[in-house]
């Protein structure tokens, strides 16, 4: 398998909180950007929650993305401007000091955090825009701080024949944030299934290549869209070209509407699309995958 990087394009919204360093947002991830509103302030709400907005009817929590990755507070609190985020099948507004611009770069551009970096930063990787350093936020690291997915540490009620068929799977998850790639672990323990795990496509690559051949060969791989350097469908492009790999269920499980992402990734290979986060569609998903590669023989 080559290990050269595959890419693809990708658009970032660029925007500054009251530090003036810029950070950025996959610009697939956002649907509007609107002046601060009036907001209502809700009893007992998160305290990175700065209220509730009306937005054409709807109610619309505004996060203090200030707050919520430990940066100090906008000058003018009731100032900035709402990037209204589609994410995890949700809507939520973050409030920001200003939006700066659209960029578009290659998947490539993006790098890993620096290291050091530590297990509580909130960014999935960094990039250089016109020289200056350009920090990609984890927007579903964010949400999860704030609402975390009701994902139950118990073991999952299974009728026997999926979980005779599941206990074949071999799988290998890849998500280049730690809280996504938590939620997929939990998910799969309380199924009774051990998985493999890579942060990136490369290390992902660096595993299939280091079971292969052993009694533990992957034949399931589930992977983030949305990773820096390579994404998941240059991953599965990628899968698609090796001959090792060519045969492997390839599950694309993406923050993104999967709806908006089910033609590219079946132009990519994939065998399946998913948004996240629900545990019991990813168990149905997982138990489709476990029944093609049992009757594929892989």
């Amino acid at each position: 398998m080559s290990k050269n990087v595959r890419a693809d394009s990708l658009s970032l919204l660029l925007f500054t909180l009251r530090s003036g360093k810029l950070m950025a947002i996959n610009l697939l991830k956002v649907s509007e950007i609107i002046p601060c509103p009036p907001l209502t302030r809700l009893p007992e709400s998160h305290p990175h929650v700065k209220g509730v907005a009306t937005l054409r009817g709807n109610p619309l929590s505004v996060i203090d993305l200030s707050r919520a990755i430990g940066e100090r507070p906008l000058v003018d609190p009731d100032g900035g401007c709402l990037i209204v985020t589609d994410v995890s099948r949700s809507k939520q507004g973050l409030h920001v000091q200003a939006v700066s611009k659209i960029v578009h770069c290659l998947t490539t551009d993006i790098r890993p955090p620096p290291f050091g970096s530590g297990h509580k930063s909130f960014i999935t990787g960094v990039t250089q825009v016109d020289g200056t350093l350009v920090q990609v936020l984890d927007i579903e690291k964010v949400i999860h701080g704030i609402a975390p997915p009701r994902v139950v540490a118990e073991p999952a009620e299974l009728r026997p024949e999926d979980a005779e068929v599941l206990a074949k799977a071999r799988i290998l998850v890849v998500d280049d944030s730690q809280v996504a790639l938590q939620q997929s672990v939990i998910t799969l323990r309380n199924l009774g299934v051990e998985c493999h795990t890579a942060r990136s496509a490369r290390e992902a690559i660096d595993q299939l290549l280091e079971l292969q051949g052993t009694a533990q060969q992957i034949n399931v791989v589930v992977s983030d869209i949305e990773m820096s350097e390579m994404d998941g469908y240059a991953l599965t492009r990628t899968l698609r070209e090796t001959p090792d790999f060519q045969e492997l269920y390839v599950l694309l499980h993406t923050s993104l509407d999967s709806a908006m992402n089910a033609e590219k990734a079946n132009a990519a290979g994939a065998n399946a699309v998913l948004t996240k986060f629900s545990s019991p569609e990813l168990t149905r998903c997982l138990i489709e995958a476990a029944r093609t590669v049992e009757a594929q023989g892989i």
